[in-house]
């Protein structure tokens, strides 16, 4: 596992690659919906800059308004960032690309956010992505070893997952192969990994989406 200073670069070069996609985002890339169910690309970006500006105590004290429905905390942050245009979000993004402030979480789950939710945003736009190998192994890891919150340790039971792009891979039975990112959006739940996937594990991995 990489140190906080190497994560954090990480995150602030995953934020200035996003800031660079969104701010040429046009209005009806910015309505296409994500693949979050029910986020638009527009609300995926505007939780991707609350993420980035939040600290532990507007953290904690959101929880406590918010009755301790983290969803309904992400979905006020949005709806408060909601007016903001492209622009604007992208450049609010980039005055976060050399701070530490996060919620009460280690910093890989912050890079955990950007990476694959830069995904969520940008297939969908059917954009290339601009992950950094390093940063995408680490995300592999972290999802592979946990179920909180997106149960990826579970869903990747039983399977060896290797990435074909990076020197990653992980556990033993029916082989998934395919590219990081699309091996990540599959470990954390989005079927729109799956198409870049090949081996006798898929159907079984395809199952627990």
């Amino acid at each position: 596992m990489a140190d906080d200073a190497t994560t954090w670069s990480l995150i602030h070069a995953g934020r200035t690659s996003l800031a660079s996609t969104v701010a040429e985002l046009t209005p009806e890339q910015w309505r296409t919906p994500s693949l979050c169910a029910g986020w638009t690309v527009g609300a995926l970006a505007a939780h991707l800059l609350a993420s980035a500006e939040q600290t532990p105590g507007r953290f904690l004290a959101g929880m406590v308004t918010s009755g301790f429905r983290f969803g309904a905390l992400m979905e006020r942050d949005i709806a408060a960032r909601a007016a903001l245009t492209p622009e604007q979000v992208a450049d609010r993004l980039l005055l976060r690309t050399t701070t530490t402030n996060k919620p009460p979480a280690p910093a890989v789950a912050m890079l955990g956010e950007v990476v694959v939710h830069s995904e969520d945003l940008r297939r969908p736009l059917g954009l290339p992505g601009r992950v950094d190998k390093d940063a995408a192994d680490l995300c592999l890891d972290m999802y592979s070893r946990a179920n909180v919150p997106v149960g990826g340790k579970r869903r990747i039971a039983g399977l060896r997952l290797v990435s074909t792009d990076t020197a990653w891979s992980c556990g033993d039975g029916p082989d998934v192969t395919g590219p990081a990112t699309s091996l990540l959006l599959a470990m954390t739940g989005r079927s729109a990994g799956l198409s870049d996937l090949t081996g006798e594990g898929v159907p079984a991995l395809r199952a627990r989406l």
